[in-house]
């Protein structure tokens, strides 16, 4: 690390240092409205949390429903009870990435410059960013039910389904870490959606989110077992259509607090070099 990095961090640590929790506080939510009249000037950035899942639940259910839902013993309809809870389960990752792209498009944009030169917190900015994603993804989450309730999914546990929706936004924060990280790393926006493309894809597709696993082959199968998606998507399924949650619960909670507590400290430092 250069003398002129370890000079700008030292002053930005130690300013982070003096500033109280309520200081902390009064600055995220100065930047979450920020990041939320952005949105409103710019709509279009909200078009993949409207139409993602409506795109990739009419897909799903229309074009794989009959055959899958076969293979479940209950056609169309019994699949359309699986699939949902794992769309949850996908939506609330895929939507995690934007987090990072627009993280690092900042960067390029000179608005942390202006950040730099403010009296804030430096963690407050990244809190600022993952509560506003959360956001998004909690329309996504609305967007997503209205389609489902749309084509045959039954709501029979609404506690079951607000504790899906709250386990599933605990681990995306968690993951957000992880792309917050990639986004200050990264030397371009588009280097960050490869990249959360390459972690996404096989965690995506490789876990029981679309099927279940007892038709994989062996080695994809202990994959699956191990995968955090699988285990989310099995606890949301528990919680919104019924049956065995606490063991996919507690593995997705144990998963979301590991990678939070290994990623935060590290985007966080990797912030305050960078900025």
């Amino acid at each position: 690390m250069s003398a002129a990095t370890v000079t700008a961090t030292a002053p930005a640590t130690a300013a982070d240092a003096r500033i109280p929790l309520r200081g902390h506080l009064r600055h995220t939510g100065a930047l979450i409205r920020r990041n939320l009249l952005w949105i409103r000037q710019d709509p279009e950035s909200m078009f993949d949390a409207l139409l993602m899942p409506v795109v990739f639940t009419l897909l799903f259910v229309y074009v794989f429903g009959g055959s899958i839902g076969q293979a479940l013993g209950g056609g169309q309809d019994g699949y359309v009870q699986y699939v949902i809870p794992g769309m949850l389960a996908m939506t609330s990752m895929t939507l995690a990435q934007g987090v990072g792209t627009g993280f690092n498009q900042d960067f390029h944009s000179g608005v942390m410059d202006r950040f730099r030169s403010l009296p804030i917190g430096r963690g407050s900015v990244l809190f600022a960013k993952i509560s506003v994603e959360l956001a998004r993804m909690l329309f996504a989450t609305t967007v997503l039910m209205i389609v489902a309730v749309a084509v045959g999914f039954d709501i029979d546990h609404w506690a079951g389904l607000l504790a899906a929706v709250g386990l599933s936004a605990a681990f995306a924060s968690s993951i957000m870490w992880v792309f917050l990280t990639l986004g200050v790393v990264m030397k371009s926006a588009q280097s960050v959606q490869a990249m959360g493309f390459l972690v996404l894809f096989p965690l995506q597709f490789g876990s029981s989110i679309f099927a279940p696993t007892a038709s994989m082959p062996g080695w994809l199968r202990t994959f699956t077992d191990y995968n955090p998606l699988s285990s989310l998507a099995d606890a949301a399924r528990g919680l919104m259509t019924g049956g065995p949650v606490a063991h996919d619960v507690w593995v997705t909670l144990g998963w979301s607090v590991a990678i939070t507590a290994v990623m935060a400290p590290v985007a966080v430092r990797k912030f305050r070099t960078k900025a």
